[in-house]
């Protein structure tokens, strides 16, 4: 197939279906995580959630990069912005995230602060070529996708000389958070696992390979099949898990072959890998520490490390309690159970960083699903 509306097609959609009822028939229970939120949105979207089998269960995961950061390292961009006056640029999403006190960048723009939406990367070193004098920061954010374009800009910046420029670097791995979630008590039943396998990410995957997945099917026997966005992507990728699950394999399977390879942009990760360095522990928010789970910046290119630059002390944020942000990201809860969710936590007025996010589960619940829950409920009352 070539073209997007074949990935769309409905007569091939049924094909699927069908072959997805047959494979599940009987009172065994799936449970899949799909760890991309672009998958999350994706299931709802197209409403594939409605046609697989009731024993065929999604699980949300924390591949989310918005969803998954702390509170203390939003604190610490609102900190940059309003007590040490930079130019705080940032992706659109990050602006509303709640820190500490409800106080996001966006209210810091509110009070003052000079905070600026960019769409790349590249958008914030170009303001801080046209402010000489002022301090520009750009907020990275993302996992393995987003990495390769900030170290290009840090790389520019030194070539540039840009004195005035640095990164707030926030960039997490996804293979540490899928251990972290295969290692989480709260996911294991019995001494059994209690995922049955994995919805691998397309867009990570695209700069990092298969490769990296292959050991959490031989260490975790978890199945791993990476997916594209389309209907029939995420179609057959359940009919990959379901098969492994009812054969007892476990493996890694690339139904996105058009786009990703077992070794992924081998020129996007040797530009990784100049510029970053392992961090020893990253916080997640839901996951809590994490060994080796996010990146830093190289010492041969700290004059743009903002963290350095302006001798940043992390500090615990403070969550609010009745938010279930943290035990929906991990999987364990779902967004309507939720206290807040659409009762005070809405896209518009977002409490938690799951209802922010383009890729959030709560948004996702929200846009698509909520009116579903709604009329469970009064039935139930």
């Amino acid at each position: 197939m070539k073209y997007l509306d074949e990935f769309r097609n409905s007569d091939l959609s049924k094909h699927i279906i069908a072959r997805i009822n047959n494979n599940a028939a009987g009172e065994r229970q799936y449970r899949f995580m799909e760890f991309c939120g672009g998958h999350t949105h994706a299931f709802f979207r197209y409403g594939l959630v409605d046609l697989l089998p009731a024993n065929v269960q999604l699980i949300h995961g924390p591949g989310c990069p918005v969803c998954v950061l702390p509170v203390s390292r939003v604190d610490l961009a609102v900190k940059l912005a309003m007590e040490h006056r930079v130019i705080l640029c940032s992706y659109g999403d990050m602006l509303r995230v709640p820190g500490s006190n409800k106080i996001s960048l966006l209210s810091a723009k509110a009070a003052g602060a000079d905070v600026r939406m960019v769409y790349s990367c590249s958008d914030a070193l170009t303001i801080a070529q046209h402010n000489p004098s002022k301090q520009v920061v750009f907020f990275a954010i993302g996992f393995e996708t987003t990495t390769p374009p900030s170290a290009l800009i840090i790389e520019k910046a030194k070539m540039l000389n840009l004195n005035n420029f640095s990164v707030y670097c926030n960039h997490v791995l996804t293979p540490a958070a899928i251990t972290s979630i295969l290692e989480s008590p709260e996911l294991r039943q019995m001494g059994k696992w209690s995922l049955d396998g994995f919805v691998g990410p397309a867009h990570v995957s695209v700069v990092i390979g298969s490769q990296p997945y292959e050991y959490f099917a031989e260490e975790y026997q978890s199945p791993v099949v990476i997916a594209g966005f389309e209907p029939l992507d995420l179609l057959q990728a359940i009919d990959m898990l379901i098969s492994q699950v009812n054969t007892g394999t476990a493996c890694v399977e690339n139904e996105y072959s058009r786009a990703v390879t077992r070794s992924g942009n081998e020129k996007a990760k040797r530009k990784v890998a100049n510029v970053f360095e392992l961090r020893k522990v990253f916080e997640w928010r839901g996951l809590g520490s994490i060994p080796y789970s996010a990146l830093k910046i190289k010492d041969n290119y700290s004059q743009f490390d903002a963290e350095k630059r302006f001798q940043l002390d992390e500090s615990p944020g403070k969550e609010n309690k009745a938010c279930l942000c943290p035990a929906i990201i991990r999987g364990i809860k779902k967004p309507w159970e939720c206290p807040l969710f659409d009762n005070g936590c809405t896209p518009a007025n977002p409490i938690g960083s799951c209802m922010v996010s383009s890729e959030g589960a709560c948004a996702a619940h929200f846009t698509y699903d909520r009116f579903r829950h709604q009329k469970t409920q009064e039935l139930e009352l």
